[in-house]
């Protein structure tokens, strides 16, 4: 698998680097994608047992994607 480097605003980067001890992840990487992993698997409804996302929730979470610059 090919993999894509990504640019995260640095306070964004630090407060996750921050909250790592407080994670079982080791790394910023891997929570970054467990957590875009999370929200791909919300949107497309892929929830694996779980209730999707409300149309309303969904529109909050690329709303704060948008914030955060990763939609457009």
């Amino acid at each position: 698998m090919s993999e894509k480097n990504i640019e995260l605003p640095k306070d964004l980067y630090e407060w996750i680097e921050n909250r790592l001890p407080e994670t079982e992840f080791k790394t910023v990487d891997e929570y970054v994608s467990y957590v875009v992993s999370e929200v791909r698997k919300n949107i497309e409804g892929d929830s694996g047992g779980e209730e999707a996302l409300s149309k309303a929730d969904e529109e909050k979470v690329k709303d704060r994607l948008r914030a955060l610059g990763y939609l457009d």
